[in-house]
């Protein structure tokens, strides 16, 4: 399947199913909003959460989206590169999650509340590659 009709396919919708590896290597799924750009997927993520955990050991993750109605699917492969934990305000960390919700939603009504939630929550950035894709009728 060719992976930039595919990436096509996932730039016009932003919810998916991201799996990851468990140290059992059993699969770690987590339901997921994300941003295309430039033909990466970002995903906004937590620094405490499994799927964190499990892509610091293993940076290799799988994203599966669907049409609307369910007929069409892709997954995509991924290398995944983990971006910084947000800190402060104006730091790499909350600028990358402000472009990713940029990406995503557009523009947000208070921009120091948003980037106060991000350092809050201790929201990173999980930049995922494709490097392999797979699907029915994309």
């Amino acid at each position: 399947m060719d992976l930039a009709s595919v990436v096509g396919f996932m730039a016009e919708r932003s919810q998916g199913v991201l799996a990851t590896h468990r140290k059992n290597g059993r699969p770690q799924l987590s339901n997921v909003v994300y941003g295309v750009t430039d033909g990466i997927v970002g995903v906004s993520i937590t620094a405490d959460r499994a799927k964190t955990h499990n892509l610091r050991r293993d940076p290799r993750a799988s994203l599966h989206v669907t049409s609307d109605d369910f007929r069409r699917w892709a997954v995509v492969d991924c290398d995944v590169e983990l971006g910084t934990i947000a800190g402060v305000l104006g730091d790499a960390g909350v600028s990358a999650l402000t472009d990713l919700y940029r990406s995503i939603r557009g523009e947000h009504p208070d921009w120091d509340e948003f980037g106060q939630a991000m350092i809050d929550e201790r929201r990173l950035v999980a930049r995922l590659r494709p490097v392999h894709a797979y699907g029915q009728r994309v």
